[in-house]
């Protein structure tokens, strides 16, 4: 940055200061003007030079030009001496005093256009030196990004640029890792506050936090797609422009290393779909040797309860996410199914299910019986609805008049009044007595439009022969689809 007191130190200039209201102000640029008011034509930060041509005689007319130079933003009036004036006139002096305008004077024996010129010089090479240093922290960022544990060195290299604090948070608002000291670890719950609010807008938003001497900056990492993360940083100091590069950089270099993450997720996912569909068709040694092929493999426990949940896309990313590190995750005919040890079942579906999705929660199993445990999560995920998003299946065995129908009966029933609908139909079926008949809910939840669904019903209708506006349909229906 040139500041003015860099401007004064140049004895080349023999520019003499009057009045320093604030020395570090910074010049943006050199304007020479003799009109009466040049403020219209000027943008801020300029070193506004006059040999006060128009203004022989005046008095009180310098408080109003100087008042109009401080709200045009200009750093400094250079008042050249030796031609209009022989030296700064009093009341200039006076005014810039009273009203905080940095004020110096020119000699006669200073041209304007040196002035001019030297500017010039200190500002392209400040550009020069911004953009090097620009680039040096870049290329550490970079080297930072190809180190083991790459967003931990990433994270480690940008709090030492910007002597100050960074972390990376998750899409709720969690602390996920953290370097450094200051505002933004100061500041946590206001940033999770943030990242919810700009949540929605995805990789588009960016936000501020104002801090005492700082700002934290936050920015979504990621590359396509949804969030997989955020950055939250802050110096101890406002960020300078290299600075502010870096953190770009920083972002940048974040999202590919999300990008590598998560394509090693899906990897993880298509092991996972595999070992899934082994354990359903009654394979489990084999399925857990699929699960050996991942490097940092988990053993499959000797007893497991299945959770499956249905909702809208990003709340079921979400849950997959939230389970990804506690039990086998995977996803079947739009659900999402979990393999989890039976005292993790409960909480985690109680965390999942607060994102917006609906839990159906399966009796406890061996591993050989891990299809059993499947179904019984389906049928209680079949009574799940927005009034109660999590069913366990003892819940639905102890409260379900289902319960109390001889099982034969029940499935030969199920059997004949199913028969005439395809495996869509019947998801929507599922889907619409969830949902208590809501057209809106269900063209949420299966991601397809109400007129599409108000089709599909219809059309379910018409296969049964009878209408769902009938309470003793929609208790056949819930009875075939339970005992099915």
């Amino acid at each position: 940055m040139v500041t003015l007191a860099t401007i004064l130190d140049r004895p080349e200039l023999d520019l003499r200061a009057i009045h320093l209201a604030a020395a570090t102000a910074e010049v943006r640029w050199v304007a020479t003007s003799e009109l009466k008011d040049p403020a219209p034509f000027l943008e801020g930060g300029e070193l506004l030079l006059t040999t006060g041509l128009k203004t022989r005689g005046w008095r009180g007319e310098w408080q109003e030009y100087v008042s109009r130079l401080v709200t045009a933003g200009v750093s400094c009036v250079g008042i050249g001496t030796g031609l209009t004036h022989a030296k700064p006139p009093t009341a200039l002096v006076r005014a810039c005093e009273r009203l905080g305008m940095n004020l110096v004077e020119v000699p006669r024996a200073t041209a304007f256009v040196a002035v001019s010129q030297r500017i010039a010089q200190l500002l392209e090479a400040e550009h020069a030196e911004a953009a090097r240093v620009a680039l040096d922290l870049q290329r550490r960022l970079t080297a930072a990004a190809v180190r083991p544990q790459a967003t931990h060195s990433i994270l480690q290299t940008l709090a030492r640029v910007l002597d100050g604090a960074v972390c990376t948070l998750s899409t709720e608002g969690e602390l996920l890792a953290s370097v450094g000291a200051g505002p933004a670890l100061m500041m946590v719950e206001q940033i999770a506050a943030e990242i919810r609010r700009i949540r929605p807008q995805g990789l588009l938003a960016a936000a501020t936090i104002a801090a005492a001497e700082s700002t934290v900056a936050i920015h979504p990492i990621g590359l396509s797609g949804r969030p997989a993360s955020y950055l939250a940083a802050s110096a101890k100091e406002r960020p300078n422009d290299a600075q502010r590069s870096a953190i770009a950089a920083a972002v940048s270099l974040l999202g590919l290393v999300a990008e590598q993450d998560r394509a090693r997720s899906e990897a993880r996912r298509m092991i996972q779909d595999k070992a899934l569909e082994l354990l359903l068709a009654g394979e489990p040694e084999v399925a857990q040797l699929v699960l050996d092929v991942e490097p940092e493999s988990r053993q499959l426990p000797a007893q497991v309860r299945f959770l499956r949940l249905v909702g809208p896309a990003d709340a079921l990313e979400d849950g997959q996410a939230l389970a990804d590190a506690r039990g086998l995750v995977s996803r079947v005919n739009g659900e999402l199914c979990i393999v989890a040890p039976p005292r993790r079942a409960a909480p985690l579906a109680a965390q999942i299910a607060a994102r917006g999705t609906l839990v159906g929660v399966g009796q406890v199993v061996p591993l050989s019986d891990a299809r059993a445990g499947y179904e019984t999560a389906g049928l209680a995920l079949a009574q799940a609805n927005s009034g109660n998003r999590v069913m366990a299946w003892e819940q639905l065995m102890s409260e379900a008049p289902l319960s109390l129908v001889d099982q034969q009966r029940a499935q030969a029933f199920a059997a004949s009044f199913l028969g005439p609908l395809d495996g869509e139909q019947v998801h929507t079926l599922r889907s619409f007595l969830r949902h208590h008949g809501s057209r809106l809910k269900v063209a949420e939840e299966l991601g397809i439009h109400r007129n599409t669904v108000r089709n599909r019903i219809e059309a379910i209708e018409a296969a049964v022969g009878g209408s769902f506006d009938d309470p003793r349909m929609r208790v056949s229906a819930w009875i075939a689809l339970q005992a099915r």
